[in-house]
């Protein structure tokens, strides 16, 4: 597995929990809090970085 593609994934995915937090309004404090929208993108940024992870997964040698 490319460490550097997991890293981006596992930033996409704490930048995907905040933002449906902020969008739940779990985590108050910005203008991006209680806006459905940010929810929704969070969970699409959940989707990609999980698709990250199974693509690298899926394309690392087999031990």
């Amino acid at each position: 597995m490319r460490p550097l593609r997991l890293v981006a994934a596992a930033l996409l995915l704490l930048v995907g929990l905040v933002w449906i937090g902020q969008g739940l309004n779990v985590i108050k404090g910005s203008a991006m809090t209680g806006s459905s929208f940010w929810a929704v993108a969070g969970v699409a940024l959940l989707v990609v970085a999980g698709a990250i992870v199974l693509r690298e997964r899926h394309l690392s040698p087999r031990s």
